[in-house]
């Protein structure tokens, strides 16, 4: 289970990044306000467009910054519900309502800018967690010999039941009637980094092992990150596949995944 928390504590990392990025762009912007509102109404009116401007850049930051919380909370969510297969449903919301009470009682005095999460969007339910994303889904049983695992869209969240139903947007050449689909607990379900914001990914250093989509294919494998030759985040990722080969090849050979393609190797995995 190590490696399991070692995913979760990754993204707390960025959850921490992220909020200490907010509490910059929120005390501008409060300053800004501060400003404006001990201003004369003739100030006012005469106030240059460039401090407008650099106002909504603000807010568009501050909303930007809150999409990402948003997205980091609800795979830190899902990984956790991964964590506690022992827990009941009814406990589950329970302590997400408790949650909620909570933050009501937070939420009562909003005499200051304090979050751009509370200040620009409601959080959605856990049952709106990924839906329409593409994601990691483990479609085998708990006793299978191995674990499949592959790229399916998440089209909806069953409550009473605690499971995805999930879609295989691209099934094999036997598949007679289309797109197959599954119903699967959170513990099957592991969600991609953004391919847009790579500060969503987690950093994997030189011989991690982790689960990636095999090039040109929708299935996941093992597979070591082979060197640190990534510079930047949205950097590809250098892999060697377990089990891999190619003609004239000795040993191993290395293959180019994107980042948004990479993620954390599952406690227990089997291939």
């Amino acid at each position: 289970m190590s490696s399991s928390y070692e995913s979760v504590n990754a993204n707390l990392k960025i959850l921490d990044n992220l909020r200490k990025e907010q509490e910059i762009v929120i005390s501008k912007i409060n300053k800004m306000h501060q400003k404006l509102s001990q201003a004369s109404p003739e100030s006012i009116e005469r106030i240059n467009d460039n401090v407008l401007l650099k106002l909504r850049s603000h807010y568009i930051k501050a909303k930007d910054l809150a999409e990402k919380e948003e997205h980091i909370s609800n795979a830190i969510i899902v990984q956790l519900d991964a964590l506690l297969p022992g827990q009941s449903l009814s406990h589950r919301k329970k302590l997400v309502s408790e949650q909620k009470r909570k933050r009501i009682k937070a939420d009562v005095e909003p005499a200051r800018l304090t979050s751009p999460s509370a200040m620009l969007r409601t959080p959605p339910e856990h049952a709106n967690v990924l839906i329409g994303e593409q994601v990691a889904a483990r479609v085998t049983p708990e006793n299978a010999d191995k674990d499949d695992w592959i790229v399916v869209k998440v089209i909806r969240f069953d409550r009473e039941a605690n499971k995805y139903e999930v879609i295989d947007e691209e099934p094999g050449d036997d598949e007679e009637s289309g797109q197959r689909k599954y119903k699967l607990p959170p513990s099957c379900i592991i969600p991609f980094p953004k391919r847009t914001d790579a500060s969503t990914a987690a950093d994997f250093p030189t011989g991690s092992q982790v689960l990636a989509v095999y090039p040109k294919t929708t299935a996941l494998y093992k597979a070591a990150v082979f060197a640190s030759h990534r510079k930047r985040k949205n950097d590809d990722y250098l892999l060697e596949f377990d089990d891999d080969e190619e003609d004239g090849c000795d040993g191993l050979p290395k293959r180019s995944v994107p980042f948004y393609h990479v993620v954390q190797l599952p406690e227990g995995h089997r291939q």
